[in-house]
């Protein structure tokens, strides 16, 4: 047995090598051997699912409220603005034609003033005193001063005033009543219920009661006299059937009237107070066919001869 420098003894009971193990083919270096390549094309490789990842949205410039590059004021901002000064021109605009038209316009001016009410109000005495010139536009005429100066007219108890668009003024006038002939002047003076004096009468006018009071010294004494005022109230009280028979009214203070009927007959009545008991006590004490009757106080009314 050849036994090489280097080589393990052969082990005991194995069986003898032969030539081809017995010498060893040479080893061959690794770079002498040239490896097959495999192509990578040749062997697919499976494709790894990935999950998908959510991206972030991305603000714009008119979002976070940031200019965007190469201006100055942003874009929402700027529309805005824009849009405000298009309203407020417009706005200005209006009132500038509306003010125009109210003013300065031919078309909103008065063109007819139209007098209202009874006939004894003279029309032209109305129109007169109402000082409203034909041209004037309608929005610069006061219906509250007019009405003052309308009611300025003695026969005028009360005006209203009101404009009638496009281009007319409505005067409505309400006219004094007489209800008293105050003897004085050498006749009478014709008085409403407020003691405004109405007009001079030669004679009393027939069917109007006489007012004896001490408030018929002058005509300024018996405007707005609480005595006038009370005589004419219990005139309006009186059933219509004793108001035809009234000659005479003393009045010597607002709660002390007494009437003096045709025929000789005397009513205290006393103040306006309590008309509706008043009468009815009246009604039932005359038919007693006296000359005396006191009902101011109607829970002790009196008769008398």
């Amino acid at each position: 047995m050849i036994r090489r420098r280097g080589s393990a003894p052969p082990a005991e009971g194995s069986p003898a090598a032969g030539p081809a193990a017995a010498d060893p083919a040479p080893v061959v270096p690794s770079a002498a051997v040239p490896s097959a390549a495999v192509p990578s094309a040749a062997v697919p490789s499976a494709p790894v699912p990935s999950a998908p990842v959510p991206s972030a949205p991305v603000p714009s410039a008119a979002d976070s409220g940031t200019a965007s590059p190469g201006t100055g004021v942003p874009r929402r901002r700027a529309n805005d603005l824009w849009k405000a000064a298009f309203f407020g021109l417009a706005v200005v605009a209006i009132l500038a034609g509306a003010a125009w038209a109210l003013l300065g316009s031919k078309f909103l001016v008065v063109r007819a003033v139209e007098v209202t009410g009874p006939p004894a109000v003279s029309r032209a005495e109305v129109i007169a005193e109402a000082g409203i010139r034909l041209g004037t536009p309608l929005i610069r005429v006061n219906p509250a001063t007019v009405a003052r100066r309308v009611e300025r007219i003695t026969l005028v108890q009360s005006a209203q005033v009101r404009r009638a668009w496009p281009d007319k003024i409505v005067i409505s006038v309400r006219a004094r009543t007489a209800v008293l002939a105050v003897p004085g002047g050498g006749g009478y003076q014709v008085i409403d219920r407020f003691g405004v004096v109405m007009r001079h009468a030669a004679r009393r006018p027939h069917g109007m009661p006489v007012l004896d009071t001490p408030a018929a010294a002058g005509p300024a004494s018996l405007r707005g006299s609480p005595s006038v005022l009370a005589a004419a109230t219990v005139l309006r009280e009186l059933p219509a059937r004793l108001s035809r028979s009234v000659e005479a009214i003393d009045v010597p203070g607002a709660d002390a009237v007494t009437i003096r009927l045709r025929g000789g007959v005397t009513i205290v009545w006393g103040g306006t107070g309590q008309p509706m008991a008043k009468a009815r006590e009246l009604a039932i004490l005359m038919r007693g066919h006296a000359h005396y009757y006191n009902v101011s106080d109607p829970e002790t009314a009196v008769t008398g001869r």
